[in-house]
């Protein structure tokens, strides 16, 4: 959706349960020498100010990121994002925000390979004058789900598939549920990281479920879900409650960092006494 910034929104708890497991899995790839592509569907302009008007209307960093930043007890999974994210802010103080083409870059070695899609012109333009020119990196204006015939599988069949759009279309949902099929009939042993909202409705808690349902038909390693709940609802029902992370395909080790991390996130970033945290995983045939 074009009138979407993500700006309104860097750095609150959906980001640090999204770009946490982004972290991991990109440091497991990096675990073997033989380079890696990540296609990033809805990048977003890479970085953001905490000190624009965007971030300020807002401030959900304060009960994302900045819970974070001044911690000495952070699990090993949340400690290695959050040292990222302190090498973004050169200054040592909390003033920007990293997106995910940012922490992919900061992890990217000479043989990997970004590619990285958003339709939002203004977004488009910040994450090109950032990332275009990099080596090993391409910047497109274009819809990242339509690449995913062109871009997978990648020529060393080692990658990551970055899906992380703004939900505010209805037509999303289908739509994330068509390209994780997509991309596991061209890529069945690729990782496939998805990003959902916790949202009072349908859609948005059917969508768990059928992603199950196509990666336990099309995955080779099975799929994980991650999950934390830390807000409640507002008079209406509605707002976000918190948000999911599914995997298709995860590294074998990060069940056991979400273990960790998830139970301190909930109690960490808990917006009220509810909190909670959602761990499952199945693993493939």
């Amino acid at each position: 959706m074009l009138a979407y910034r993500h700006a309104f929104h860097a750095g609150n708890h959906a980001d640090v349960l999204k770009h946490t497991v982004l972290v991991a899995v990109l440091r497991h790839l990096n675990l073997k020498d033989k380079g890696w592509r990540l296609l990033d569907t809805h990048a977003g302009a890479g970085g953001y100010s905490l000190e624009s008007d965007y971030a300020r209307q807002r401030a959900e960093y304060r009960d994302g990121i900045a819970r974070l930043w001044d911690r000495d007890d952070l699990p090993p999974a949340v400690a290695d994002y959050v040292r990222l994210v302190r090498e973004f802010n050169a200054g040592g103080a909390l003033q920007q925000y990293p997106g995910s083409p940012a922490l992919a870059h900061a992890l990217q070695r000479p043989q990997d390979q970004l590619r990285l899609y958003e339709l939002h012109p203004t977004d488009h333009k910040i994450l090109a004058s950032y990332l275009g020119e990099a080596p090993g990196v391409e910047v497109k204006l274009s819809d990242g789900l339509a690449a995913l015939k062109s871009q997978l599988p990648p020529p060393t069949r080692r990658g990551l598939v970055l899906i992380d759009p703004s939900y505010e279309l209805k037509a999303d949902y289908p739509k994330t549920l068509a390209a994780l099929r997509e991309a596991l009939e061209r890529f069945a042993d690729g990782t496939v990281m998805i990003w959902l909202p916790q949202l009072q409705r349908l859609d948005a808690t059917q969508l768990p479920q059928r992603l199950k349902a196509a990666a336990g038909a099309h995955a080779k390693r099975g799929w994980l879900l991650a999950g934390l709940t830390v807000a409640r609802a507002d008079a209406r029902g509605f707002g976000m409650l918190g948000s999911t992370v599914f995997v298709a395909n995860p590294p074998h080790s990060l069940h056991a960092q979400m273990a960790e991390a998830l139970p301190w996130l909930a109690q960490v970033l808990a917006q009220f006494d509810g909190a909670t945290h959602r761990l499952e995983q199945h693993a493939g045939g």
